[in-house]
């Protein structure tokens, strides 16, 4: 019974115009342990327990949450569904991760992993580096990178098809980007595929998000950039952190130079507001260095 309850809220969601792409697999995940334990309604010890099982109190918070959410949708229909307490592992305040900013040579072992990826001449290698590959070139979200088809790659850049705020955008590309691109693409369309997907896996089909977090966790891993399950580590999403702290470290200049460079930048990145692209900035060496030059110029009676 819970299985087609979860079912049901997963699908109003969607038809609400939630993506829902990731969020489903925590409710999915408990209610299979809930089966395990018989359980026809959402029970609080049952929630609890199997929350308790995350390895670091920030996803034991996130698992309570999920499904808090589930449980107080289904109590609205069913009183015997219980809704288990907010605060059971204590207040949980945002505070905002640090970003981890990729130097080129993390990000040249994270590819260079990824193209051996077994099995050995497999389009499963040539995916993953290219793929990783072009979000460290480009600053594309992953969503937008695995919703790419074959069609988007096209003479003047990638078409980005409703991208976070459902508008569509052509992301230009850098030659050396473009002929990586093309290399996959001389091997991709070799393989017999029934798929319209850019990305595709050992199977032929698209490339699904968890999938992927798995592999970049598990190559992070192998090269030292992460420790085991449950410690923090680098993102692949700061990968999109990365390119655009790098590309203001290439902007030097006056304050017009780079106020023009923020709202081009912000542009490429798709944002709706110049304002959600200063989230992406952080603190480098190379950016420090620049305003403390700058901040000399002033004291020294200069312009900015």
């Amino acid at each position: 019974m819970l299985s087609q309850d979860v079912n049901r809220y997963i699908e109003l969601h969607r038809v609400m115009g939630f993506k829902f792409r990731t969020q489903h697999s925590l409710p999915r995940n408990f209610v299979r342990f809930a089966d395990q334990h018989g359980d026809s309604h959402v029970c609080t010890h049952t929630v609890l327990d199997w929350a308790a099982q995350a390895p670091s109190p920030p996803q034991r918070h996130n698992r309570l949450a999920t499904v808090r959410r589930f449980a107080l949708a289904m109590q609205a229909e069913d009183a015997r569904h219980q809704v288990p307490p907010a605060d059971v592992f204590g207040r949980e305040w945002f505070k905002r991760r640090i970003p981890h900013i990729y130097t080129r040579e993390q990000i040249a072992r994270l590819i260079n992993a990824a193209a051996l990826l077994p099995p050995t001449g497999s389009i499963r290698s040539a995916t993953y580096s290219t793929l990783f590959g072009l979000l460290a070139a480009t600053g594309l979200r992953i969503s937008e990178a695995l919703a790419l088809e074959l069609d988007d790659f096209t003479a003047d850049g990638l078409l980005i098809r409703q991208t976070k705020f459902k508008k569509n955008r052509l992301v230009p590309l850098h030659e050396t980007t473009r002929h990586a691109l093309e290399r996959y693409l001389a091997r991709r369309t070799r393989l017999p595929s029934a798929h319209s997907a850019l990305f595709i896996s050992l199977a032929g089909t698209a490339l699904a998000y968890p999938t992927v977090i798995a592999v970049f966790l598990s190559l992070s891993r192998s090269i030292g950039l992460r420790a085991g399950p449950g410690h923090p580590g680098p993102r692949l999403h700061q990968l999109r952190h990365t390119f655009a702290a790098r590309s203001l470290e290439q902007c030097s200049g006056s304050r017009e130079a780079v106020a023009r460079h923020i709202i081009a930048l912000s542009t490429y990145l798709g944002h709706a507001h110049v304002s959600d692209t200063y989230w992406y900035l952080q603190a480098t060496p190379g950016l420090m260095r620049q305003i403390a030059q700058v901040g000399e110029a002033l004291h020294q009676g200069g312009s900015s």
